[in-house]
C-alpha cells in the first residue's frame, strides 16, 4: 500500500497490494466495504456494501490515472442468501447507470470481514 491511498482514504492493509499494473492494464484486487479506519460500512446491508466497494474502486483507479470508464471487466462476490445477490447487483447497476461493465456475480461463503457480505475486483484499461 502506497502514502497516496493512505491519504485517498484507503485503509491500511498489511501485506496486501491494491493494485498491479502490466502495461496500460490496471488490475485491481478485491475492494471492500470499509472506510479509512478499516470498519466495515453497511452490516446487513449489500446494497450499502457494494456501494462501499465500488467508491473505494474508483478511488483507487483514480489515483492510478484512469477513470470508472476504463473498468473493463468486474467480480461481484456476495455472502448469503440469493436476495443478497440481487440486493448486491442492483447497486451496481445503480453505480453505472444501468451500463455495467462486463461483470460476473458470485454467490460465496464467506469473505474476508467479520460482517462483510461484498467484495468487488476489476481489470482496468484505458482504452487508445
Amino acid at each position: 500500500m502506497n502514502e497516496a491511498e493512505l491519504e485517498a482514504g484507503l485503509a491500511q492493509t498489511s501485506n496486501y497490494r491494491y493494485a498491479d499494473r502490466v502495461g496500460g492494464r490496471l488490475f485491481v484486487a478485491g475492494q471492500v466495504p470499509v472506510d479509512a479506519d478499516r470498519n466495515v460500512v453497511g452490516r446487513n446491508t449489500p446494497s450499502t456494501q457494494a456501494r462501499q466497494c465500488l467508491e473505494n474502486l474508483v478511488t483507487l483507479i483514480t489515483l492510478h490515472g484512469y477513470t470508472a470508464a476504463d473498468i473493463h471487466q468486474l467480480t461481484v462476490y456476495v455472502v448469503g442468501p440469493h436476495a443478497n445477490l440481487i440486493e448486491a447487483w442492483g447497486a451496481v447497476t445503480a453505480y453505472f447507470d444501468k451500463d455495467v461493465p462486463p461483470a460476473t456475480l458470485l454467490g460465496v461463503t464467506v469473505l474476508g470481514f467479520v460482517d462483510q457480505l461484498v467484495e468487488i475486483d476489476a481489470v482496468v484499461e484505458r482504452a487508445d
